[in-house]
């Protein structure tokens, strides 16, 4: 299993988390909750994560586009016990970003996710605006 770097483990490093409930369907058949339902929870607090961002998040004409999804499994997360997914940003740059994610449950560090997204418009990448930069600073993750 892949060795997580110390702030990741700790929810207090995230802005931002949403507990969200795991089913009975994301069972796999050795009775943890499987790889492809994890990726799911982590989209869905990622999908939370960008909801609340509190500033025009891009002008008409402009797209977020994953360009990279980075999953490590540190433990083994089982139904029916809620999962928290805390997020917050983890790099800024000129027209790309990455959130920082990691999957908690009952209080411990089941998987950590890195998201790579770039904002677009018909041209290609573009340029983050200072409003979401600011707002982006704003929901760093404290490593």
């Amino acid at each position: 299993m892949p060795k997580p770097q110390i702030w990741q483990l700790d929810p207090a490093s995230y802005p931002f988390s949403h507990r969200t409930e795991t089913r009975f369907a994301d069972m796999d058949v050795l009775g943890h909750i499987n790889n492809v339902s994890m990726a799911g929870l982590f989209e869905h607090g990622r999908g939370m994560f960008n909801h609340a961002i509190e500033v025009q998040r891009r002008a008409p004409g402009q797209r977020w586009l994953i360009v990279s999804v980075s999953l490590d499994y540190i433990a083994e997360a089982h139904f029916p016990d809620h999962v928290d997914v805390a997020s917050g940003i983890l790099r800024i740059g000129s027209s790309s970003w990455d959130i920082a994610s990691a999957a908690f449950q009952n209080g411990a560090c089941k998987a950590t996710c890195i998201t790579t997204i770039v904002l677009t418009d018909a041209n290609g990448p573009t340029a983050i605006n200072a409003d979401l930069r600011a707002e982006f600073e704003r929901l760093m993750v404290r490593n």
